[in-house]
C-alpha cells in the first residue's frame, strides 16, 4: 500500500520567510518517518536530481521573494497536510498521474494556501504586484497577471500526457485528468477533480467531483462539489454517462445516466418515477440506466429507463 513520499524542488519564500508557492521536480515513494519541508542547499538538489543545478538558488528583487531548494516528506498521504509545501507536492502527484485520487487526502488544504498574484515574472504577493509593474515596464517589459488566486494552473507545473486542454486558464493544479481527457474551451476542472478516462469535459468540475471514462459533461453544465458550504457527499458520474448543456448534478450517478439540458438534479430534489413513486434524488444516487428529465407540462422532474446515447467521438480522445 502507497504511504510516503520524498521529493525535493523549489520554493518560492516571501520577504517573511513564508511559503507561497512550491514545485517538485523528482519524487520517491519510500517509508519516511516525519512529515516536514526544509530548506538545501543547491548540491544536495544536484544529487538528488543527478546534474547540476548551480545558480537555480536565488533572490528576486523585482518581486521580493527568495527562491530556494526544499526537500519535502511526507509520512502517510492519507493524512491531513501540514504545511503549504506538503499540499503543492500532493497535488503535484496527482496531476503528473503518479498518484491516483483516492489515495491522498485533501481535506483542509484551503486553510493552508496563501492568496497569489500569478504574473508573466513569477508568483508573488497581491499588494506586491504594482511595484512589480513598475520596475518592469523601466526595464521595457510588461507584466501580465494571469489570475489572483491560490491555486495555480495545472499546466505551469506539470503537462500529462495524453490530454488535451482547450484554456489551461480553467485547469488547476491538483486536478487527476487520465489518458484521452478533453477538456474543451468552456471546461473547468477544479483543484481535487478527477477522471478516470476517455471524457469531454465542457462544463464544470468541482473541487471532489469524479467523472468515469466515455462520460461527457456538456457546455455550462455543473456538478457540485464539496466546497463553500455543499454537503460532503461526494459526486461521482459512472461511465459512459451525459450531463446535457446548462444541466447539474448534485448526486452520483451509475452507469450509462443522462441528465437532460437545462435539469438540474440536487440532492433534495422530488423525483418523479415510472410506477407513480415520488422519492428523493439522493436515493437514486448511484443507479445506473437512468434518464433525468423534466415534463415541460407539469414541471416535475421525472426518472425513467434511459435509452442510452451514442457516446464520445473517440477520434478526438486519441
Amino acid at each position: 500500500m502507497l504511504r510516503g513520499v520524498t521529493a525535493m524542488g523549489l520554493a518560492t519564500v516571501d520577504a517573511s520567510g513564508r511559503f507561497i508557492e512550491a514545485r517538485y521536480f523528482k519524487t520517491m515513494f519510500d517509508e519516511v518517518d516525519q512529515t516536514l519541508t526544509k530548506r538545501v542547499d543547491e548540491n544536495e538538489l544536484s544529487g538528488f536530481l543527478k546534474r547540476s543545478v548551480s545558480g537555480i538558488s536565488r533572490y528576486d528583487a523585482r518581486r521580493d521573494v527568495q527562491i530556494v531548494p526544499i526537500h519535502t516528506t511526507i509520512r502517510n498521504l492519507q493524512e491531513q497536510s501540514t504545511s503549504l509545501c506538503d499540499v503543492y507536492l500532493r497535488l503535484y502527484l496527482l496531476s503528473s498521474r503518479k498518484v491516483a485520487p483516492a489515495q491522498v487526502n485533501l481535506a483542509g488544504v484551503l486553510d493552508l494556501f496563501v492568496n497569489v498574484a500569478w504574473t508573466s515574472l513569477g508568483p508573488c504577493l497581491p499588494e506586491r504586484v504594482e511595484e512589480l509593474r513598475h520596475g518592469a515596464w523601466a526595464d521595457g517589459k510588461e507584466v501580465t497577471i494571469g489570475g489572483v488566486w491560490p491555486f495555480p494552473r495545472m499546466t505551469d507545473y506539470v503537462v500529462p500526457s495524453g490530454v488535451k486542454i482547450m484554456n489551461s486558464e480553467n485547469v488547476r493544479l491538483g486536478a487527476y485528468l487520465a489518458y484521452g481527457t478533453n477538456v474543451l474551451g468552456g471546461g473547468f476542472c477544479n483543484t481535487g477533480s478527477s477522471t478516470l478516462g476517455a471524457t469531454a469535459v465542457e462544463g464544470r468540475l468541482s473541487l471532489g467531483v469524479t467523472v468515469g471514462e466515455g462520460s461527457h459533461i456538456g457546455g455550462g453544465a455543473s456538478l457540485m462539489g464539496t466546497t463553500s458550504g455543499g454537503g460532503k457527499q461526494t459526486v461521482n458520474i459512472g461511465r459512459n454517462c451525459l450531463v446535457g448543456a446548462n444541466a447539474g448534478v448534485g448526486i452520483s450517478l451509475g452507469d450509462n445516466c443522462i441528465v437532460e439540458a437545462g435539469c438540474y438534479v440536487t440532492a433534495g430534489l422530488p423525483i418523479h418515477l415510472t410506477d407513480g413513486q415520488i422519492v428523493k434524488a439522493s436515493d437514486l444516487a448511484g443507479k445506473s440506466d437512468l434518464l433525468f428529465r423534466r415534463d415541460a407540462f407539469r414541471g416535475i422532474v421525472e426518472a425513467v429507463p434511459s435509452p442510452g446515447w451514442t457516446g464520445l467521438n473517440m477520434k478526438l480522445h486519441q
